[in-house]
C-alpha cells in the first residue's frame, strides 16, 4: 500500500513536471521578439574589399557589419571566456552564473556581478532596456531562451559583435575598433582585445578619448582576470598606455563614394579602386595646394586602359566646406580642355590620309572666316613637321586640320569615345580644337584611354565588371603615331626615364590647367584651377599639371609599363620618302589663295643694311600663298619653297636685290645693302 501511494506521487509529480515543462516550452516559444535585423551603415570598399568610406546608420550611429567570421579568433576565445564562459553549454541562461551572483549579493550586500549571459546581454542591447528591476531581468531571461532556440551560438555571438556599446555613438566591435585603433579587428593585441571587452560593460564612463584613467584601470583588471584565469599567459599584462584615441572613420575617395552610392545603392559597396594608390594620391592632392592660396584645387583620375577599370579619384584637394570648394567633385566637373584635345584631331587626319607625323604643315597667321586663332606665345613657327607642330602644342595648324576634318566628325568622335562634350552654342566651331567645348576630366581620361586601346576601347568605371567595349574611335596605326609623337612632348624634370605619351593644357583666361599621360597599361589625368571657375594668374598645364602627373605614374607603379611596338602598316619614313600628297598639308584657306593678302616683306625693311652671318642674309616674308619662288638679282635661287623665310648668299659686300613670287603670282621685293 505505500509503495503503490510512493509511485501515485512520483507519477503526479512527474506529471506535474512534465506540464510545467510543456507550459514554460510554450511560453518561451511564444515570445515576441525584437527586431532581429541590425541596421549598418552603407560601406563602399577597393578592390582588396578595403574599407574606403563608411556611412552612419539612419540614427546617426558609426555601426557596421560585422560577422564572427572577420574577427581575431583570440578577441572571440577571452570575451567568451570573460563573460560567460559556459556560453557553448548553456541554453541561454547560465543557472550556476546566476547562483554564483546571488550569494555573491547576499554575502556583500550588494551586487558584485550580474550573472548574465552573452545571449541575456544580447537580449538586452536588442531590447535597449535596462537590467534594474526584475521585470527587465525576467524579460531579458525569456529573450534570451527564446534566442537560443531560433539562433546559432555564432549568430548569437554576431549580434553582440554588432550591438556591444562602445561609448558615444559608436555599436560594434568593428566601429570601436576602426575609430580607437584604425584597423580592422581581424587581428589584435591582447592590449587591444582587453579594452575592446571592457568598454561594453560602462561605455560612456570608460571611454579612451574621455575618461583615459578608468579605460587603462577596466583594461587592465580584464586582462588581469583572463591571466588568473589561465586564459591568458602572464606576458599579456604590460600595463604600458593606452594608445587608444578616437579617430573619424576613414573618407578615402568621399566623392566618388558619394556617387557610387547614389547610383549603384546597397549595404556593400565593392569598386575597382585600390586604397593603396588612392590614399597616396590624395596626400599629393593636398600638398599641392598647400602654398598655392585659399582657392587653388587639384583633381586626380587613374585608370587601367586595358580593362577600362577605374583605380583612383581624387575630386578636390580635401573634402571640406573651404574656400577650395572642396565638396565639389572636380572630375565630374565640366571645364574647357585647352590644348588636350589636339591629339585626337591629329590621329583623325592621320586616319583619313591628309597628315602623317612627317608631314609639313604650316604655321602661320591664318583666316578661317571670322575666326583668327594665335598661338598661346604669340609667335609663329612658319613650317615645321607635324609631330613638332603637337609636341610645341601649336594652333594654327590643328585648326587647319580640324578645318578639313570638319568639328562636327570631331564631336562624333567625341561621343563615340564615350564623352558627353556640351557646347556653349548649338553649333561646333572651329575653337573646339582649343577647349571651345566642356568636357570632364574623367571624361577627358576615357578619352586617352581610348587614345591609348585604340584595338579595344573600353567605358572607364569603378564598379566592377562594368566597363563596356566602345567603338573604335582611331586605328591601331594612329594611336601608335600619337604615342610615339607624345612621349617626345617637353617635359619636367621629374620626369627623366619615364616612356609616358602626355598632352597638356590651358583653358582661356588660365582658368584650367591639365595634363593627360599614358603608358603601356595605365593613363592619368589630372587638373587644377579653383572650383568657382575663375582665372589663375600664370597657371598653365606644364607648369602645373604635368609635375603632379608625372608625380602620380610614380604612386601607380615604381617602373611604367612599355608603349606599344609600331603596327605593320605604320609608314616609318622621314618627310622625302613620304607619298607626295603626304609630304605637305595645304589647308583649305591656303587652297583657297584667301589667306592673306599679296606677299610683304617682314624683314628687312627696303634699304636696310645688313650684316652678313655666315656668309648669308636672311629675309622674311608674310602673308601671300605658298609656294614662293624666291630671285636674288633676277636669279631663282629657291623654287617651290613652303618656308616663309630664306637665307640668301650675297656674292660680296654690296647692293642686294630680293624678289619673291607667291603661288597666285603676286609679288614683293626689297633692296639691302650687305655688309
Amino acid at each position: 500500500m505505500r509503495l503503490a501511494r510512493t509511485l501515485c506521487a512520483a507519477v503526479v509529480v512527474f506529471w506535474g513536471l512534465a506540464i510545467g515543462r510543456d507550459q514554460f516550452d510554450d511560453w518561451v516559444d511564444q515570445t515576441q521578439l525584437p527586431v532581429l535585423a541590425v541596421e549598418t551603415g552603407v560601406e563602399v570598399v577597393d578592390r582588396h574589399e578595403v574599407l574606403l568610406r563608411s556611412y552612419q546608420t539612419s540614427d546617426d550611429r558609426w555601426r557596421l557589419a560585422t560577422s564572427i567570421t572577420s574577427v581575431d579568433p583570440e578577441f572571440i576565445r577571452l570575451l567568451v571566456r570573460y563573460e560567460d564562459k559556459r556560453f557553448y553549454q548553456h541554453a541561454g541562461v547560465d543557472p550556476l552564473a546566476a547562483l554564483r551572483a546571488a550569494a555573491q549579493a547576499v554575502w556583500n550586500g550588494q551586487i558584485v556581478s550580474g550573472g548574465s549571459t552573452l545571449t541575456m546581454q544580447v537580449a538586452r542591447l536588442l531590447e535597449e532596456s535596462g537590467t534594474g528591476s526584475w521585470a527587465g531581468k525576467l524579460r531579458q531571461i525569456r529573450v534570451a531562451l527564446a534566442l537560443e532556440r531560433q539562433l546559432s551560438k555564432d549568430e548569437i555571438l554576431s549580434l553582440y559583435l554588432a550591438r556591444a556599446p562602445y561609448g558615444g555613438n559608436l555599436e560594434g566591435l568593428r566601429a570601436a575598433s576602426l575609430a580607437y585603433y584604425q584597423k580592422e579587428p581581424r587581428r589584435l593585441t591582447p592590449s587591444q582585445i582587453g579594452l575592446l571587452i571592457a568598454l561594453p560593460q560602462s561605455p560612456e564612463a570608460r571611454r579612451p578619448d574621455k575618461n583615459p584613467g578608468r579605460a587603462l584601470l577596466a583594461r587592465d583588471r580584464v586582462l588581469t582576470r583572463l591571466v588568473d584565469a589561465g586564459a591568458l599567459g602572464a606576458e599579456a599584462i604590460t600595463y604600458q598606455t593606452l594608445r587608444a584615441k578616437r579617430r573619424g572613420f576613414a573618407a578615402l575617395a568621399p566623392h566618388l563614394s558619394d556617387r557610387v552610392l547614389r547610383d549603384e545603392g546597397g549595404q556593400l559597396i565593392r569598386t575597382t579602386l585600390d586604397a593603396n594608390l588612392q590614399r597616396p594620391l590624395e596626400t599629393l592632392a593636398r600638398a599641392a595646394v598647400a602654398d598655392q592660396g585659399q582657392r587653388l584645387s587639384v583633381a586626380f583620375v587613374v585608370a587601367d586602359h586595358e580593362t577600362g577599370e577605374i583605380l583612383a579619384s581624387v575630386g578636390s584637394a580635401r573634402y571640406a566646406n573651404d574656400r577650395r570648394g572642396g565638396f565639389i567633385d572636380m572630375t565630374q566637373a565640366r571645364r574647357s580642355p585647352g590644348s588636350t584635345l589636339k591629339p585626337l584631331i591629329y590621329g583623325l587626319g592621320f586616319d583619313q590620309g591628309l597628315i602623317h607625323p612627317e608631314t609639313v604643315i604650316s604655321d602661320r597667321p591664318l583666316q578661317f572666316g571670322s575666326y583668327a586663332p594665335l598661338n598661346f606665345d604669340g609667335q609663329f613657327r612658319g613650317d615645321l613637321r607635324v609631330r613638332e607642330a603637337l609636341q610645341a602644342s601649336l594652333n594654327l595648324p590643328v585648326v587647319s586640320v580640324l578645318d578639313r576634318l570638319g568639328p562636327a566628325n570631331l564631336m562624333s568622335k567625341l561621343r563615340q569615345a564615350g564623352l558627353a562634350p556640351q557646347l556653349a552654342g548649338d553649333r561646333a566651331g572651329l575653337a573646339i580644337a582649343l577647349g571651345g567645348v566642356g568636357v570632364t576630366l574623367t571624361e577627358l581620361v576615357q578619352l586617352y584611354a581610348a587614345i591609348a586601346q585604340p584595338t579595344a576601347p573600353k567605358t572607364l568605371s569603378a564598379i566592377p565588371a562594368a566597363s563596356a567595349p566602345l567603338p573604335t574611335v582611331l586605328s591601331e596605326r594612329a594611336g601608335w603615331y600619337l604615342g610615339d609623337i607624345l612621349k617626345g612632348t617637353p617635359r619636367p624634370n621629374v620626369s627623366a626615364g619615364k616612356d609616358i605619351a602626355f598632352k597638356t593644357g590651358t583653358s582661356y583666361g588660365h582658368r584650367d590647367a591639365w595634363a593627360v599621360g599614358y603608358d603601356g597599361r595605365h593613363v592619368v589625368g589630372v587638373w587644377m584651377g579653383r572650383a568657382d571657375g575663375t582665372p589663375v594668374p600664370g597657371a598653365f598645364g606644364g607648369g602645373l599639371a604635368a609635375p603632379l602627373m608625372f608625380q602620380a605614374f610614380d604612386r601607380v607603379k615604381p617602373q611604367t609599363e612599355p608603349l606599344p611596338s609600331p603596327p605593320r602598316d605604320a609608314l616609318l619614313v622621314g618627310n622625302a620618302q613620304l607619298p607626295q600628297p603626304l609630304r605637305r598639308f595645304t589647308s583649305r584657306a591656303e587652297q583657297r589663295g584667301v589667306a592673306q593678302d599679296h606677299p610683304k616683306v617682314a624683314f628687312p625693311p627696303d634699304g636696310a643694311r645688313v650684316s652678313r652671318r655666315g656668309g648669308a642674309v636672311t629675309v622674311q616674308i608674310r602673308d601671300g600663298v605658298a609656294p614662293f619662288t624666291w630671285m636674288q638679282d633676277g636669279t631663282p635661287v629657291l623654287t617651290n619653297s613652303w618656308d616663309r623665310q630664306a637665307r640668301l648668299f650675297p656674292s660680296g659686300r654690296g647692293y642686294l636685290k630680293v624678289r619673291i613670287i607667291d603661288a597666285h603670282g603676286r609679288a614683293a621685293g626689297t633692296t639691302i645693302f650687305a655688309e
